[in-house]
């Protein structure tokens, strides 16, 4: 694990300047403490900070082929790299170490392009080839792993696996691109391929890029994607034995390390079926650690304790304060663009916690996509009956005049918000599940930006994300359907981009055995209905885990990372968030309408509305504005 950077002249043999790659490499020295090396020749130089996980004595980066033609900067891991390295020796290749970043440098030369095809892991990794005068970039299927990249004005190539490396070389305008901010006040952070910054770009999930000299850049390549087919003649007994075997499997492979490993243990269904499948793999104790909240609603650490207790776990909890808001500008440094997940607060404490005791934890984020488990699911679903019971023109003829009537409830849970779902119901699938994902909704984001901002915009919608990765779906499957769109946005864009960047602030690696992409292909071959079954989600995945785990793990309802933002925004956070939006960098940028925002807050902070979601979009926008030193100027001109 670690942090990759550098830059490749497109046009010729121009000599990288050493300060500029020292610089890059340096901005994500958090990613990788242990060691750090920089490679420079005509025309490329690669940088890498290494957090020592696999092979210490001999793993160092860049690696190379044996005469030194082909250079490699990887972050991540190749959890079948044994194999391949035996597949490899077949083909008459040597190996003089004992890492995964050499089996992908062999794989290169064997297969070219097409060695993504044989990892299997997470990984986002830069390949120089000196014969083939060309550069090659890949990013794992799921997104784990990031890898950013831009072109300057004068032609190097800039990579980096966090934005703030691409920034600190000096050359790359910082000219914010309006579709990522409409997208980020939508969404709650920018998806793939944007970045917040117009010239700079991340490399998509499950894509690959080769640049040649002299050539222009051209489009990535997508080398792989899931597909529901929903197909499997199988029954819910083979299903959940199949299930756990692959589980198994999964979590086996990724306990390969020469560091202290252990998991996350939330209490949660997926990360008590991670922990059940360590202990029943190792005969030492799993060390496990979990973070509880002084605020009982917030609180889930007695389902912890059961497995931990279960399965004789080395558990360790630390209880975090209610209000622990203090990390506001910290994210704003760590994630370098615009991000809304209010739990990153307690990821980054749960990160910290772990590094104390272990360098890898194992994690069960991706769960929810892949086996249906999200709470949303199951209101899609009931929403859909309803939808495919009129069509269209009446459904927008008569709900959408309904929803404009109606009250909008806020305080109410969802299921009782007749204007959310008279919304919804008035809607297509898709436009219905992007308003259902929304932080600030139509119309409110309408209202929100100022005339000018949305002139910038050109009648652009952030739902148009959406719309693209639907076109793509294959499936007409309606939970299938919202299955692949959290796949491809919400996975990435929101869940993996938080942990990466909590976890690689503590130099901690996290691995996650439900993203192998194997398990993924899998499950989306099972019908919906074993994964949603009336209003039981991950339905298989519970039947599969009844003999591991205590029934109240599994059937209790799902509580989620949450943070008491509302009342922050009421309480401790008042003065500075009304302070920073109507006066601070987000005011100077005449970006935003002061007359909604000056609503939003007198709303909230006398209780008549929940405005939380809205105002902490706003507020983190804010931090990520003075963090980058930018506010008065405009989305065209910031330089």
């Amino acid at each position: 694990m670690c942090g990759i950077t550098g830059l490749f002249d497109t046009r010729g043999q121009r000599l990288p300047e050493r300060e500029r790659l020292h610089r890059m490499n340096e901005s994500q020295h958090h990613r990788g403490p242990d060691e750090g090396d920089l490679h420079i020749e005509p025309g490329v130089g690669f940088g890498h900070r290494r957090l020592s996980v696999i092979d210490i004595a001999t793993g160092q980066q860049p690696i190379f082929n044996d005469d030194k033609t082909v250079a490699l900067v990887f972050n991540g891991e190749v959890y079948n790299y044994l194999e391949l390295m035996d597949e490899l020796r077949g083909h008459g290749y040597v190996f003089r170490t004992k890492s995964d970043s050499e089996a992908i440098v062999r794989a290169w030369e064997h297969w070219g392009e097409d060695c993504v095809h044989h990892l299997r892991g997470m990984f986002a990794f830069m390949i120089h080839d000196r014969r083939r005068d060309c550069l090659f970039m890949a990013r794992d299927r799921l997104g784990v792993k990031p890898l950013h990249y831009a072109m300057t004005e004068d032609g190097w190539l800039l990579f980096g696996s966090e934005l703030k490396s691409l920034m600190a070389h000096g050359g790359l305008r910082q000219e914010i691109d309006p579709r990522a901010v409409e997208a980020y006040f939508a969404l709650g952070y920018v998806p793939d391929p944007w970045t917040i910054y117009r010239h700079a770009q991340k490399l998509a999930p499950g894509h690959r890029l080769l640049v040649k000299r002299g050539q222009p850049i051209g489009e990535p390549q997508r080398y792989w994607d899931v597909k529901f087919t929903l197909d499997a003649k199988i029954g819910e007994e083979e299903a959940a034995e199949e299930l756990r075997r692959r589980l198994t499997e999964s979590v086996k492979l990724r306990l390969k390390a020469e560091v202290p490993l252990g998991a996350f243990l939330s209490g949660g269904v997926d990360s008590s079926a991670v922990v059940a499948a360590m202990a029943q793999l190792d005969d030492q104790p799993v060390n496990t650690c979990s973070i509880g909240f002084d605020d009982p609603k917030f609180n889930e650490t007695e389902f912890a304790q059961m497995v931990a207790d279960r399965y004789r776990t080395n558990h360790r909890v630390e209880t975090v304060n209610s209000d622990d808001f203090g990390l506001v500008d910290l994210l704003a440094h760590l994630y370098d663009e615009p991000y809304a997940d209010s739990s990153a607060i307690p990821t980054y404490r749960v990160c910290e916690l772990a590094r104390k005791h272990v360098t890898v934890a194992l994690s069960g984020d991706g769960g929810d996509e892949s086996l249906g488990g999200y709470r949303r699911y199951k209101m899609h679903m009931m929403e859909e009956r309803m939808r495919s019971a009129f069509p269209l023109a009446l459904r927008k003829g008569v709900f959408g005049p309904l929803a404009r009537l109606y009250p909008k409830a806020d305080w109410a849970p969802r299921v009782f918000r007749a204007k959310t779902t008279f919304q919804a119901i008035a809607r297509n699938s898709v436009d219905a599940y992007f308003n259902t994902m929304g932080l600030v909704r139509d119309p409110l984001r309408s209202e929100l930006f100022s005339d000018g901002f949305k002139r910038e915009l050109q009648g652009w919608h952030a739902s148009e994300v959406f719309h693209h990765h639907a076109r793509r779906a294959g499936t007409d499957d309606p939970l299938a359907l919202i299955q692949y769109l959290d796949i491809h946005t919400y996975l990435p864009g929101d869940i993996n981009t938080k942990v990466d960047r909590a976890s690689m602030a503590h130099s901690l690696e996290v691995r996650e055995p439900l993203m192998d992409h194997q398990l993924v292909e899998w499950t989306a071959t099972l019908p919906s209905a074993l994964k949603l079954r009336g209003q039981e989600g991950k339905y298989i995945f519970k039947k599969a885990l009844e003999p591991m785990l205590p029934h109240d793990v599994l059937y209790r309802p799902k509580m989620g990372f949450a943070v008491p933002l509302a009342r922050w925004l009421r309480g401790p956070l008042r003065q500075q968030t009304r302070q920073a939006l109507q006066q601070g960098a987000l005011a100077q940028t005449g970006w935003f309408n002061p007359v909604t925002i000056g609503r939003l807050l007198d709303q909230h902070e006398s209780g008549a509305m929940d405005h939380a979601q809205p105002l902490w979009v706003l507020l983190m926008f804010d931090a990520f504005l003075r963090n980058a030193g930018l506010g008065a100027a405009s989305p065209r001109a910031a330089a």
